[in-house]
């Protein structure tokens, strides 16, 4: 009998999305944009103390070996050689900070994820070491000094965790973001594994430049942190290493595959939605929520609360385009609060059933502010509450409330963009896990009261790191010339609600944020063995 014959669909590219809440592999069409297959793990996060978020960086990196794997195994399946996989992209949960041990590969202690408050009282010591008249911290970064990113996260490891300090004294440790991590694991690790990461996901470690596009010397003074653990800074689309994983069998098909596009997963959604325009923008519902706008190659300051931020820089000689963020802490994150914690749903998908079961959250408002507030507050003493309540809400009634949570947090967002940009949008684009809830969409645009307009294949992520791969020099795949990028099919969801009812129901939610304030006091966490 002939064997049956490959199907021959030229040059594929994959992509680990390594988010949050669980880690993808797919796999692409760079010809047509087409994701041919795909495999995706959850992934844990502990919670040892209130406010602490940690996740295990060897479990990411086995999500990560386990889901191209299944991949491959799926490809297979479906007669697809997987030879043709040409390039690997990689995008990644940002500010998520892990240190290890460059002679045994082991981490020093559990990935500190973004979400996390224990720097609080870190982030008040160094604010008093600002000067009022030159924060030269937001002017180099873009950034406002928060818990939220990397720098705070490292200073609070040397100054708690001895094996950390131990490592750095005896030039053991690599300090690096996800991506950092899973790049050197990928190329090698302790087997001359590539320390890099790329300039989207070091300008969100508190320590980069983002207008020398380098690591800055008076940033890492300040916070103490010795230059020499520092990944090299790539730019978001070149080769910077092969594909290393000999002792997995199944995924070692991919050895010697490069490793050529590295973005950080809101960059990589912005290049997967093909924001390439000045103005251009898109949401992305993940375990958080993130508003960006392409400034082009121009920083635009915020007056409003929002990040600058590294866009994306696709190529070692491209110019560097920069964009506005808004940051929402948690979103998805309430739903799966609403599962695991209260019980009240067993699967995420669920809530759309109990939201579209009474349609209205009869005068109950939610705010999740379960790691404070991000933008465009940055209140880290703000916590949740839900009120409104009456003896007639129901559990029906709290998740249109977390739903609606979520459209409102945008709002904000999208107002302070719309004050600092100064041209309103006049659509939102959005994608991401949670867009496939029709009921969120549906209030998110009668919240915004401007259509949303949603692509078919939502997985816009991966994509924007498979094509940062795919077009990479030596790699040369995947075209990004305007006329070459394939259409994508679209949904929209109109305003269905008067203007009216929209502003009442958001002035509301607003009374309830001032609520949700100044809940909490530090008390300094100590440290650990």
């Amino acid at each position: 009998m002939a064997a049956s014959k490959k199907a021959v669909l030229g040059p594929l590219v994959g992509a680990v999305d390594q988010g949050t809440s669980s880690t993808r592999f797919l796999v692409f069409n760079s010809k047509t944009a087409e994701l041919l297959s795909h495999h995706q793990v959850e992934i844990k996060q502990e919670f040892p103390r209130e406010g602490w978020v940690e996740q295990d960086p060897k479990e990411i990196l086995h999500s990560v070996y386990e889901c191209i794997e299944k991949t491959c195994e799926k490809l297979g399946q479906l007669n697809i050689d997987i030879s043709n996989i040409k390039a690997i992209g990689v995008s990644n949960q940002r500010e998520t900070t892990v240190v290890w041990d460059k002679i045994t590969g082991e981490p020093l202690y559990n990935a500190v994820v973004w979400l996390d408050l224990r720097t609080q009282s870190t982030v008040e010591s160094l604010s008093k070491r600002i000067p009022g008249n030159n924060n030269f911290v937001k002017s180099k970064t873009g950034l406002p000094l928060s818990t939220y990113f990397s720098a705070v996260k490292l200073r609070w490891l040397l100054d708690n965790v001895r094996k950390v300090q131990k490592a750095v004294e005896e030039k053991r440790a690599l300090f690096g973001t996800i991506d950092s991590w899973l790049i050197w694991s990928l190329t090698g690790g302790v087997n001359g594994g590539v320390h890099c990461t790329d300039v989207t996901n070091a300008s969100r470690t508190m320590l980069f430049n983002i207008h020398s596009l380098e690591w800055d010397k008076q940033l890492c003074e300040f916070f103490g942190i010795p230059m020499e653990i520092l990944p090299n800074v790539r730019s978001s689309s070149e080769i910077y290493g092969l594909m290393k994983i000999s002792h997995s069998v199944k995924a070692g098909a991919l050895e010697g595959v490069p490793i050529s596009g590295c973005l950080g997963d809101q960059s990589a959604a912005l290049v997967g939605q093909m924001c390439f325009q000045i103005g251009q923008a898109k949401n992305t519902y993940g375990t958080g929520c993130f508003l960006l706008c392409n400034t082009g190659h121009k920083c635009v300051f915020s007056d409003h609360g929002l990040l600058t931020t590294v866009a994306y820089k696709l190529g070692r000689d491209k110019p560097v385009y920069y964009a506005l963020e808004g940051s929402v802490a948690i979103a998805g994150a309430v739903i799966r609060w609403l599962r695991d914690n209260l019980g009240i749903i067993k699967t995420s998908e669920e809530i759309e059933k109990l939201a579209k079961e009474v349609g209205t959250s009869y005068g109950c408002y939610f705010v999740p502010a379960f790691s404070g507030l991000y933008a465009p507050y940055w209140e880290p003493s703000a916590r949740g509450i839900i009120c409104g309540l009456t003896q007639f809400t129901n559990k029906c009634h709290i998740a249109f409330a977390a739903l609606e949570a979520v459209c409102f947090q945008t709002r904000e967002i999208l107002d302070a963009m719309n004050r600092d940009c100064g041209i309103p949008l006049s659509h939102l684009q959005v994608d991401g896990g949670m867009t496939s809830n029709k009921i969120l969409m549906q209030l998110q645009a009668d919240i915004l009261y401007i259509p949303v307009v949603k692509p078919s294949m939502p997985e816009t992520t991966a994509l924007g790191a498979a094509m940062a791969a795919g077009a990479a020099e030596g790699v040369g795949v995947w075209s990004l010339e305007p006329e070459d990028l394939s259409a994508v099919t679209m949904e929209r969801f109109e305003p269905q609600i008067n203007a009216e009812e929209s502003e009442i129901r958001y002035s509301t939610w607003k009374k309830a944020v001032m609520k949700s304030m100044g809940w909490v006091t530090t008390q300094s966490p100590e440290s650990i063995p």
